[in-house]
């Protein structure tokens, strides 16, 4: 059982940064593939970024491709992911997951196993 746990939301100026973070609670963390999903209110949850447990692979959404980085250190068992530029668009709730494997190109919620509560991001205009 992997447990979740996001930090680093807020309330952020268009234009400005925000860094999430993801523990796990366990050491077998370093062999899922983890990912960030967002959800916005009225919406469906969708996909951001995703992370090959050797960081050699990485794959994000058009939508936020060259301004979110998403980085993982294995060693402390944390996932990350550096939000820059940040619009009112993205808006969300911001979920951590983790899929139960070591490979998959997977942008589907519902093939992720392990979920973090979620952490607020809010971007004013």
């Amino acid at each position: 059982q992997v447990q979740l746990v996001e930090s680093g939301g807020g309330l952020v100026q268009a234009g400005g940064s925000l860094r999430l973070s993801c523990a796990a609670s366990v050491r077998t963390f370093s062999k899922n593939v983890m990912a960030w999903f967002r959800q916005a209110p009225g919406k469906e949850r969708a996909f951001v970024a995703r992370i090959t447990w050797s960081s050699r692979s990485t794959y994000y959404a058009e939508s936020v491709k060259g301004r979110f980085t998403i980085s993982r250190d294995n060693a402390n068992n944390t996932v990350y992911l550096q939000m820059n530029s940040l619009k009112p668009e993205d808006t969300a709730v911001y979920y951590c997951a983790a899929f139960a494997g070591w490979i998959t190109r997977s942008t589907v919620p519902n093939e992720y196993t392990y979920w973090g509560q979620g952490t607020q991001v809010t971007v004013s205009s």
